[in-house]
């Protein structure tokens, strides 16, 4: 893992916050996009009191070099991979509370980035980590220590998203080769290739998105123990999001016997989701099968910087 340290000049130290920071920056955003990668140390450098960049190989070299900041205010540049890879090591390890999370985003999967209001260009994201303020944000955690951002959708539907950093190494190795570009051409390799990834496939984790993948129609959905919906109401999706003042918001949709049903809706601390086994979607990761669930609305259990207004 590469390391590189950098000083301010006195006149960027003049106009710009002082800060320490460690940037650690994820081997994907480089492979995909390193003129963007460039651009973002160059900035951050410039503008704060010293940047100490950080060029881990693998995620475990990632989370390294994220535990081992010390007092450095921690920048992550790359995809939402990383940002959930950084968010649940820090919760791992019960650091959320007291480490404000920075990140540029850069790659090619960034739907939770722009959700949670960060911006998409590397200049403006960078200046956004020097000169913008800390906001504490809901997240959920499920009884597997696993943490939400962004929503929780049942079935699990057709997207695009970055294995969670709670996801086993063998499909987060996937989806860094798939990041890199085309496989190899030797038709021999990809056979052997094709071989561990069904062997792999026979153990649970969570994994890739699989389209059109069959989703529960029964299920029994409690909000802080009353039951919204049950066994006996066929419905067609469940989506469970953090909400506001530590609150998860559930909407169901129960399955249309003729004229549309209208969702139901409601807020709580903790929601539990029980049924035949089932799987589920956490930010844009398959995760299951599972027989029950229960996430847990916690109220600015992480922090963010955000551009100032």
């Amino acid at each position: 893992m590469a390391e590189v340290a950098t000083s301010a000049s006195s006149s960027a130290n003049s106009s710009a916050r002082s800060d320490q920071l460690l940037v650690v920056v994820d081997p994907v955003a480089r492979r995909m996009d390193g003129e963007s990668v460039r651009i973002a140390k160059d900035v951050l450098s410039a503008g704060a009191s010293h940047t100490k960049v950080c060029l881990p190989d693998d995620p475990e070299e990632f989370a390294r070099a994220l535990r081992r900041r010390g007092s450095r205010r921690p920048v992550v540049i790359g995809d939402d991979r990383a940002l959930l890879r950084a968010v649940a090591l820090l919760h791992r390890h019960r650091e959320l509370s007291g480490c404000s999370l920075s990140v540029v985003p850069v790659g090619s999967v960034l739907g939770l980035s722009r959700s949670l209001g960060l911006p998409s260009g590397a200049v403006a994201a960078a200046r956004a980590v020097l000169a913008g303020a800390e906001r504490r944000l809901d997240l959920l955690v499920d009884d597997s220590d696993g943490v939400v951002l962004g929503e929780v959708g049942i079935p699990p539907g057709p997207g695009h998203g970055p294995p969670s950093a709670g996801g086993g190494p063998g499909a987060e190795a996937d989806a860094d080769r798939r990041a890199s570009g085309p496989g190899p051409a030797h038709p021999w390799l990809r056979t052997c290739q094709s071989l561990v990834r069904t062997l792999a496939s026979s153990r649970p984790a969570r994994t890739a998105l699989a389209p059109g993948a069959p989703g529960p129609t029964r299920l029994r959905v409690e909000v802080d123990g009353a039951t919204l919906v049950d066994l006996d109401q066929p419905v067609e999706a469940v989506s469970v999001a953090p909400g506001a003042a530590g609150a998860a918001v559930v909407e169901v949709r129960p399955l249309a016997a003729g004229a549309e049903t209208a969702p139901l809706t409601a807020s709580g601390h903790t929601v539990t989701v029980s049924g035949a086994h089932f799987r589920y979607r956490a930010d844009a990761i398959e995760c299951g099968p599972v027989g029950t669930r229960t996430w847990v609305a916690q109220e600015g259990a992480w922090g963010l910087t955000l551009p100032m207004g």
